[in-house]
């Protein structure tokens, strides 16, 4: 059986990094000394019910459902190995369903702190100038990470600011004025540090593009030195994005445009509003929702 893990293990070196194959090699490893337990030692007696069985192991031993999401999937790729090996006929991980995540997002920084958080006075330094450039787009255009990272100077205009987000599908994002503000202050020191040749928006020291560690790691410096009392990452700008656009503008199908959304209930779950809100919204929009002036005491002995 190790056999087996040995080569596929190789083969995924050849594409992966060294933490993926690491990672890959132990959720394998658990499995192999699961069915060891069962008394299982070729491949082909590995079948969906003890997949079912393992997994269920490992939940009554207290494993996040995350973490089996990820073991399962790593199985079932294995699992296509050995379909290509000839060793199964079938991917008995196909077969069955991952475990159901719970779903933790991030609360939205309050609107005001937010705001006084943003409006700090920095140093001028031209690091400063870029991190402020970095906040501003977050919060004003709900950009991924990634998104943010992969930014490159032909993807401004005055206006707009162009991205691809997940599964290569583009977008184009209005650009708030404070945000283009400080874009533009960044880019009056951004060619003393870009190397020969640069294409990025954002760049470190070296000259390169900006990478997503150092981005986390400078927002997070950022609000420490600026007092803010809550930890601050990029995920959770775009989810104040969302919901502060929200809260303003009651228009989800706008919102899950400009968040990128392929699926409008991706983006009910991003955003929401407190309950006075909706029944605020509701109350003045739906017809049958306005209250009528209460009846005079007379009105209401003559109805009787």
């Amino acid at each position: 059986m190790q056999a087996a893990v040995d080569a596929f293990l190789k083969r995924l070196a050849q594409r992966a990094s060294p933490a993926t194959v690491d990672a890959y090699r132990r959720d394998i490893g658990g499995l192999i000394g699961y069915l060891e337990t069962q008394d299982v030692h070729a491949w082909h007696e590995f079948d969906v019910t003890l997949l079912r069985r393992y997994l269920a192991h490992e939940r009554t031993r207290g494993i996040a459902p995350r973490t089996l999401a990820r073991r399962r999937a790593a199985l079932s790729r294995f699992a296509d190995e050995l379909v290509r090996r000839g060793e199964l006929d079938h991917n008995p991980v196909q077969l069955t369903q991952a475990p159901r995540q719970p779903r933790h997002l991030p609360s939205p920084v309050d609107i005001d702190l937010l705001g006084r958080f943003l409006d700090t006075p920095h140093d001028g330094d031209p690091l400063e100038v870029r991190d402020q450039a970095m906040l501003e787009l977050f919060y004003s255009c709900g950009l991924r990470l990634a998104e943010l990272a992969a930014l490159d100077l032909s993807s401004l205009d005055e206006r707009h600011v162009r991205v691809v987000g997940k599964g290569g599908k583009p977008r184009q994002v209005p650009l708030g004025r404070r945000a283009s503000d400080a874009i533009r202050a960044w880019l009056g020191f951004r060619s003393a540090l870009a190397g020969e040749g640069e294409t990025a928006l954002f760049v470190a020291q070296h000259g390169g593009r900006l990478g997503h560690r150092s981005i986390q790691a400078r927002l997070a410096d950022t609000a420490r030195k600026r007092g803010l009392p809550e930890h601050l990452h990029p995920h959770r700008l775009r989810h104040s994005f969302a919901s502060h656009l929200l809260e303003s503008s009651q228009d989800l199908r706008a919102v899950q445009e400009l968040l990128g959304h392929a699926n409008l209930s991706t983006t009910q779950i991003y955003t929401r509003l407190d309950w006075q809100q909706l029944a605020e919204v509701y109350d003045k929009a739906h017809p049958r929702a306005r209250r009528r002036p209460a009846a005079s005491s007379d009105e209401s002995s003559d109805n009787r």
